[in-house]
């Protein structure tokens, strides 16, 4: 066979292959686009938003938990092990009396009064953490900022230099 004797163009097949490489560059660019919706729109790259997916779940978890006042459930949020209260001695660096003293409805040092209510402001992947800052019952004056350890799936506060820009 020579250069001369090529096969005759196949209308059909060329069609169909372009309309499989466009159907899967599609397919890619929704799957894509749907879960950097699902994560939140965060402005962080790619393979964060992982990260953003589960920290914004855990906190929304965590939050909904402290508005119903279900501290319990709470406090096995915050330190990522449900079944705490089997060894509450293994967390002895933040108890669950702490726990209930910082985020209780009755405590006099909590300057947001009884949350009934969260709406996260801006989330950002900082060094090796998910930094988190939301508003509390809907004040606008100061937010709260949390920190979401990905290796652990735990909860903190974050450093008092350690916050995020959420405008003016």
């Amino acid at each position: 066979m020579t250069l001369l004797d090529a096969p005759k163009f196949d209308e059909v097949r060329d069609r169909r292959n372009r309309l499989m490489v466009y159907s899967g560059g599609g397919l890619l660019l929704a799957l894509i686009v749907g879960f950097w919706m699902a994560s939140g729109h965060p402005a962080d790259w790619p393979w964060n938003w992982w990260t953003h997916l589960r920290g914004r779940h855990a906190i929304n978890s965590f939050m909904e938990s402290v508005e119903k006042n279900d501290l319990k459930k709470a406090y096995g949020i915050w330190m990522h092990d449900p079944n705490w209260q089997q060894h509450p001695d293994k967390f002895g660096m933040y108890t669950f009396d702490r726990f209930q003293a910082d985020w209780g409805p009755n405590n006099s040092q909590n300057e947001y009064g009884v949350i009934q209510s969260h709406d996260i402001a801006a989330a950002r992947v900082f060094k090796n953490v998910l930094l988190v800052g939301m508003y509390i019952n809907g004040r606008k004056s100061k937010a709260l900022f949390l920190t979401y350890f990905p290796k652990d799936h735990t909860l903190n506060f974050a450093p008092p230099d350690e916050e995020l820009y959420l405008g003016p």
